[in-house]
């Protein structure tokens, strides 16, 4: 049977017409390169190469046999190729920035997809430092930044909801919301015990500037647990109200562990951008990242 390493070989020998060369290129030595074209002319049955002083010259049927493989060895070097690529690519470890809470929403998506992410916790602008020194292959921010040296491509966007356990009465409120009685809305809120991700309450100023057009809440948190999910989770299980992403949420309000208190109309969506810097030679990643949080956050709550 023949193998397909003695046309490669050949291939090597036709177009350099030398076999110190070839082997160089092959990475062989020369005496393997010339035991190679010998087992391959015994298979033909004809003589392929003749020497001369300075390397070989094919010979005719050298020539013919060269225009019967080429084209389908091409083809299988192009295919090999692509695919030792993709293996490469499947354990390349590649480093990835996200802000806590945005990672909270994504972070299980992203390592069911890549075998070997390096994660940076840190907020938009020290996520766009990194990427731009390419310190960073990406990042996803809620901020966008649109620079000659990087690249963005909008991914999704987010929302901040207050939720509370299903074990909170909220019927009152409701009453309240129907009745665009803000005061007493913002009443209601401030009764309630607070969890919140950070002790600068950032979700919640954010959603108190929008919904009441105030800078500053009045009430205090009363517990501050800082990874968002774990705050969901004890909210959960106790009473309170909470400020978070909608992404956050979902699965607790699809499993019925917290409900939907107030998506206030007056507060916007963010979107959220997946950053990169430019000519990184990651745009397999680049557009594997962006199909899946693209699918994930046109599942919105």
């Amino acid at each position: 049977m023949v193998n397909l390493e003695w046309y490669r070989t050949f291939k090597a020998v036709y177009k350099n017409g030398n076999f110190s060369v070839a082997a160089k290129e092959l990475f062989m030595s020369q005496p393997a390169v010339s035991q190679q074209i010998s087992m391959l002319e015994a298979h033909v049955g004809n003589k392929l190469f003749n020497r001369k002083s300075k390397g070989v010259e094919p010979t005719e049927y050298a020539k013919l046999l060269n225009n019967l493989i080429i084209d389908a060895l091409d083809r299988l070097e192009s295919v090999e190729t692509s695919f030792r690529a993709k293996a490469e690519d499947a354990n390349r470890l590649i480093s990835v920035g996200i802000s806590k809470h945005l990672f909270d929403c994504v972070g299980n998506l992203l390592i069911s997809k890549f075998d070997l992410i390096d994660f940076t916790f840190a907020e938009n602008d020290e996520l766009f430092g990194l990427v731009d020194a390419k310190k960073l292959d990406f990042a996803i921010t809620t901020k966008r930044f649109d620079t000659f040296d990087t690249t963005y491509e909008i991914v999704g966007k987010i929302k901040l909801i207050l939720v509370a356990p299903t074990t909170l009465d909220i019927t009152e409120f409701r009453q309240r919301l129907k009745a665009d009685n803000f005061t007493e809305i913002e009443q209601w809120l401030n009764a309630q015990k607070w969890y919140s991700h950070d002790a600068r309450i950032p979700h919640i100023k954010v959603f108190w500037l929008h919904a009441f057009n105030k800078k500053r809440p009045s009430m205090v948190p009363n517990y501050i647990i800082p990874s968002e999910t774990e705050m969901l989770r004890l909210l959960s299980k106790n009473e309170g109200v909470a400020a978070t992403w909608n992404c956050n949420a979902r699965n607790f309000i699809k499993e019925n562990k917290l409900q939907l208190v107030w998506n206030s109309f007056h507060v916007p969506e963010e979107f959220v951008y997946l950053l990169a810097p430019k000519n990184n030679n990651l745009k397999s990643f680049f557009d594997i990242i962006e199909k899946e949080l693209k699918l994930f956050f046109g599942n919105r709550l």
